[in-house]
């Protein structure tokens, strides 16, 4: 099932000692499943895979998949590589540049969820957190002085957020530079 890469991200793996998957479990439950060059990165569900199937149909595989093999009930969340340079590429002027000032994460939505529509359950706290929508996504900067006083918490408990997954900046940065890496790989 060779084809484009993409990227995998799965709420709620490995978090607070619940879901727990191993990685080498997770990856050849990939490849089990036909999925070609799987790689994972870290140990919160990150998965980088190559397929040639649509990235709105592979969502609902890879849940199935993860429902049949680990008993889990997740949120996945898929985007090609195009799809995800492009959120890296069009993220707000400065965005994640100043980690020692910012927390900075990306708020990977599941489709058909809109950044309109996730933008009505964002409460910015003024002076703390700052919020913008993007293609798929939100991109929400934290003050780090402040971190206990943003309202990002508020997100969770929203119904909305079943429909959502959090990256921080650093490792949504990394995760493109492996899919670039294989890119690379593949043209050399």
């Amino acid at each position: 099932m060779a084809g484009a890469g993409h990227v995998a991200l799965l709420r709620g793996i490995n978090v607070g000692g619940r879901n727990v998957v191993r990685m080498a479990d997770l990856r050849a439950a990939f490849e089990d499943a036909g999925y070609a060059a799987v790689g994972t990165y870290i140990q919160s569900g990150n998965v980088l895979f190559e397929s040639a199937i649509p990235p709105t149909s592979l969502e609902s595989d890879i849940e199935s998949l993860l429902a049949d093999r680990f008993g889990l009930s997740v949120v996945v969340v898929v985007r090609s590589h195009r799809q995800y340079r492009d959120v890296v590429d069009r993220a707000p002027d400065g965005f994640g540049t100043a980690p020692d000032i910012y927390h900075s994460d990306v708020i990977f939505l599941k489709a058909p969820l809109s950044s309109r529509e996730a933008m009505r359950v964002v409460d910015p706290r003024d002076g703390v957190d700052q919020v913008w929508p993007g293609e798929g996504v939100l991109y929400f900067s934290r003050l780090s002085k402040r971190l206990s006083q943003s309202r990002m918490s508020r997100i969770a408990g929203s119904p909305l957020y079943q429909n959502m997954t959090i990256r921080n900046w650093r490792t949504t940065t990394k995760l493109l530079g492996l899919l670039d890496q294989r890119v690379e790989k593949d043209e050399a």
